[in-house]
């Protein structure tokens, strides 16, 4: 499985399936079939936050041979889509035409179609993925809250502009210029207007 850095939306995606309660599904999962082994599979990926694809399935679970058969491959993808439909799984967007497409668990405990209760992790490995997420989840915090500060520095600093180009314009109009309002006015309009161009640049 080609490496990729895991997204903070990813990381989000995971974190809900973790945090998700026992979701029903219409698609029986028993242990030995197709849909339990891939969902089991799907999961191991998962806690260690990666995202399969169907060749990645294959390989883990039958073997690197199988993954030649053009086949066994749009077998396994055929599944996927109907455990996409009943809710199990969920196919990522792809980053690339390209690629195959990726799958992810909804969520690590499901009640299945014969009323069995499927667990596809143990609280250890739950823990763990979550130590996993923290750093991931804390640069989204901080982004986030980085992202809000900006704008509204960009508020203030558009409000502080216009208000002081009001006041050179309104200096302008008088008979005689008040250089007490004016000359402050205009190098605060001038100062502010450097400033947003330097927060809109990093935006």
């Amino acid at each position: 499985m080609s490496e990729q850095k895991i997204t903070p939306t990813q990381a989000k995606f995971i974190e809900e399936s973790i945090n998700s309660d026992n979701k029903t599904v219409h698609i029986r999962l028993r242990e030995g079939e197709y849909q339990y082994d891939l969902a089991k599979e799907i999961a191991t990926f998962q806690l260690e936050l990666k995202f399969p694809d169907a060749k990645d399935l294959t390989k883990k679970l039958y073997g690197e041979e199988k993954t030649n058969e053009a086949k066994f491959i749009r077998m396994i993808q055929t599944i996927l889509k109907k455990m996409e439909k009943s809710g199990i799984v969920r196919i990522l967007p792809k980053s690339k035409p390209w690629e195959l497409q990726r799958y992810a668990l909804s969520s690590f405990k499901f009640l299945d179609l014969d009323k069995n209760l499927i667990i596809l992790a143990t609280p250890q490995q739950i823990e763990q993925t979550k130590n996993l997420l923290r750093p991931i989840l804390d640069l989204q915090s901080i982004s986030t809250a980085e992202r809000s500060s900006i704008k509204t520095n960009i508020f203030i600093l558009t409000l502080i502009i216009v208000t002081s180009n009001i006041a050179v314009l309104w200096s302008f109009l008088q008979p005689i210029i008040n250089l007490i309002v004016f000359v402050p006015s205009f190098y605060i309009a001038i100062i502010c207007s450097l400033m947003l161009g330097k927060l809109l640049s990093q935006k």
